[in-house]
């Protein structure tokens, strides 16, 4: 048996299954059920008894090559792969909670992650409190008898915060509480939450691990045993999964993640840089700055900044709205991790729902701008930035 050890090599060669066909590609089962050879091998698998296949919203060969391929990429034991990342978000949570839970969450929060955990999962008499996640101190006053788990994104949406997930999860482990880390921004090729001791971590499949604005699809990395214990039941008997062929345009999006993000990254560096020098721009968001609060701990976790630059123009809503008007490369679009560059306005978009005292805990004005750094040439969308700020 081949052994890949460097990350590029397990990025297309891990978790391969060719059929009887042996396909260069990886093959589609693009099919919702599969059939017995006689009515002893159903009743053998429904009692899983035999290893196999019964019915995609359980599994499938597609959807298992790369549930297997981002495990070995993210450094986790086993994956899940779901039908958004938002179904990532909530089964994670959703499969280990019940009346009477609590749950710790950082304040800076994507606006949907923050639905779910104010007004969607209190609706079942779990409770939640919401800290400062860079504050670690926080994060142990919190705890209670009833806290089951700690949930956090790093960095953090829109505004790229930074917890220090190494000491956070040591917290939790602890106090027997499970650390859910949002890893969407930094995706699994700069930041390996799992490796630094969390216990499950989430993603949108549909950012950078597609990269290319195709489809939706999540994932929820964990152990074993989280898996089988308490994942498998609660997302196999509430639909959340993913179908085939999304599975299979991830898969091959898995293959070029780290050439994408990684050349991602580097333009949105530059850009950070020039954004911080420009006369008219008040405060620029990016963990690899080192005029960035958090630069330490973002270089001490990731290996690079990442694909997203937050900051704000001088002025207000007006000043934001007419540099996104004049913009001719980078595209309106709450997306994010495309291989085309894209702007969006989070007070009014992604974060509106927000009240404003929570806008202002997350820094989240009016005059701020958030951008998602694609593949162009730096120079070009410099050029179209600068003409576009007044």
């Amino acid at each position: 048996m081949t052994v890949y050890i460097k990350e590029q090599t397990k990025i297309i060669r891990g978790g391969l299954a060719r059929s009887k066909f042996q396909e260069t590609s990886e093959p589609i089962f693009l099919t919702s059920g599969f059939v017995y050879n006689k009515a002893e091998d159903a009743e053998a698998m429904f009692n899983e008894e035999i290893e196999g296949y019964q019915y995609t919203r359980y599994s499938n060969p597609t959807i298992t090559t790369f549930e297997k391929r981002l495990a070995i990429i993210d450094g986790a034991e086993e994956c899940f792969a779901t039908a958004t990342g938002m179904a990532a978000v909530y089964g994670a949570m959703m499969c280990q909670l019940k009346s009477g839970d609590h749950v710790v969450s950082a304040r800076s929060l994507f606006g949907s992650c923050r639905q779910i955990l104010k007004k969607i999962i209190t609706n079942y008499g779990i409770e939640v409190t919401f800290i400062d996640g860079k504050n670690n101190a926080e994060w142990k006053n919190a705890i209670r008898k009833s806290t089951k788990v700690f949930f956090y994104e790093t960095p953090s949406n829109p505004c790229l915060e930074i917890i220090d997930i190494k000491e956070v999860s040591k917290i939790a482990k602890q106090n027997n509480i499970t650390t859910v880390v949002d890893n969407i921004f930094a995706s699994p090729s700069l930041q390996k939450p799992s490796k630094l001791g969390a216990d499950v971590v989430v993603y949108s499949g549909t950012k950078h691990i597609d990269g290319q604005g195709r489809v939706m699809g999540g994932a929820i990395l964990s152990s074993k045993k989280f898996k089988e214990e308490k994942l498998k039941f609660f997302l196999r008997n509430t639909g959340s999964s993913i179908s085939p062929f999304n599975a299979w345009v991830l898969l091959k999006g898995l293959e070029t993640i780290n050439l994408r993000v990684n050349a991602q990254s580097d333009n949105a560096f530059l850009i950070a840089q020039f954004l911080e020098n420009h006369q008219q721009i008040e405060k620029v968001f990016y963990p690899y700055l080192k005029s960035f609060e958090q630069y330490d701990l973002a270089k001490l976790q990731q290996t690079k900044g990442g694909t997203v630059i937050s900051f704000k123009i001088k002025g207000g809503k007006t000043e934001a709205y007419n540099l996104m008007n004049k913009l001719k490369i980078f595209e309106i679009s709450n997306n994010l991790g495309d291989t085309k560059s894209l702007t969006i306005h989070p007070s009014t978009t992604t974060h509106r729902i927000l009240e404003p005292k929570e806008k202002l805990e997350q820094n989240i004005s009016d005059n701020l701008i958030r951008l998602s750094i694609g593949l162009e040439d730096p120079e070009d969308l410099i050029k179209d930035l600068d003409s576009s700020i007044q």
